[in-house]
């Protein structure tokens, strides 16, 4: 019996043993060469530590640590912290190989975001070796400014690859929800008067027929969508590009690209942050407009809503799709009157909200219910929700 308790507490402290060494790995390589003296890392780690040293040890030395032959700030210490000597495209590959690939499209971002690699844009074998995503190509646009003229055409090429992914991902959903004609065979996404089908909500519900009152409890209305053949309509979409908005400009480009491409829509695009940018006929090629956008800056959503006003020609068949985190730093009074104005005139007025990295609203929700007050219709959606709200909204 005792024995048996004895080889339990050796099993025990073993386990414990092994969580501990597992905890000292996980910490070494978060903490990186710097801490050699205290958690020196294991020799079947060496190759995910020097990828991660590469990169993360900019953080140390933009705090004015060296690459030296030690880890302080004078470079003193012990040898063996020299900093590692990878170039771009060896890193690329090391990193894809050694991380998942979640953590690699991470690691990229962060490369090009945060701590300058510019040289995995300047070499076209590194360029074509980087996993293209809609993460990299905002990090990209919000770095744009500072980038030389010589990685200026790895730019381009690594922006192009993610609006073509994306525009083969959105493509035929806007296809599907604007050209084309009415059918009640598929539900609607947006519930409204003009997509009510009483029908449908009828059949849907007659297993709630009360006899006895002789009325029919309705639990599920149904709503259905909307496809055309052929429509004749303008559709203005206001898109604020102030400095957290990277990734919604990014596909509001690649929607006007495809809206543009479609018969019978007439695309007006409109940039803003305080003053505003009417990239109209640049529409149908959205790596320029993506290219030439100026992210950062204030916000005047009233001056952009007032421009758009100006240049309605039939308000009853035209949107203003306005997509913005509704952070007006210009005058909200004129913001909510100008939306009032048009929503009277019978234009229909959308309000597309700010989503964060991880998909959720990040937007004023304040400002958001003013403008819901005066006719706009505001939602968080996904792009591809998008497609669909606009399909149902032209009538």
């Amino acid at each position: 019996m005792t024995a048996g308790g004895d080889g339990l507490g050796a099993d025990v402290r073993a386990d414990v043993r092994a969580d501990d060494r597992e905890a000292a790995r996980r910490w070494r390589l978060v903490l990186g060469r710097y801490a050699g003296d205290a958690l020196p890392v294991a020799p079947s780690d060496q190759a995910i530590d020097r990828t991660l040293g590469h990169l993360y040890d900019r953080e140390y030395t933009a705090r004015g640590h060296r690459h030296g032959s030690g880890g302080g700030p004078d470079g003193g210490g012990r040898s063996g912290r020299g900093g590692s000597v990878v170039e771009g495209l060896d890193w690329l590959g090391s990193a894809r190989e050694l991380f998942p690939r979640e953590t690699f499209e991470r690691m990229q971002v962060e490369a090009v975001g945060r701590y300058g690699m510019t040289e995995l844009l300047a070499d076209p074998q590194a360029v074509e070796a980087v996993e293209p995503s809609t993460e990299l190509a905002s990090a990209l646009l919000r770095v744009r400014g500072r980038l030389g003229p010589q990685v200026q055409d790895g730019l381009r090429r690594i922006v192009a690859r993610v609006v073509d992914d994306v525009v083969r991902r959105l493509r035929p959903r806007f296809v599907t929800a604007v050209d084309g004609r009415r059918d009640r065979s598929r539900r609607s996404f947006v519930r409204s008067s003009r997509t009510f089908d009483a029908a449908g909500t009828v059949r849907a519900n007659l297993g709630r027929w009360d006899p006895e009152r002789k009325r029919l409890l309705v639990t599920d209305l149904r709503f259905s969508a909307r496809r055309r053949r052929a429509l004749s309509y303008d559709v203005v979409l206001l898109v604020d590009q102030s400095g957290s908005m990277a990734a919604s400009v990014l596909y509001s480009a690649v929607s006007a690209g495809i809206l543009a491409g479609l018969p019978g829509i007439t695309v007006r695009l409109v940039l803003f942050d305080t003053a505003v940018v009417d990239m109209s006929h640049l529409a149908h090629d959205p790596v320029t407009v993506l290219l030439t956008a100026q992210l950062g800056g204030g916000t005047d959503i009233a001056r952009a809503v007032r421009y758009a006003e100006q240049h309605v020609r039939d308000p009853r068949r035209t949107v203003v799709a306005l997509v913005s985190d509704f952070d007006e730093g210009g005058s909200v009074s004129q913001l909510v009157s100008a939306v009032g104005r048009l929503h009277a005139s019978g234009v229909r007025l959308l309000g597309l909200a700010a989503l964060d990295g991880q998909a959720n609203p990040a937007y004023d929700r304040g400002v958001a219910r003013r403008l819901a007050e005066q006719g706009m219709e505001i939602a968080a959606l996904t792009p591809e929700r998008f497609a669909e709200w606009l399909g149902e909204v032209l009538p």
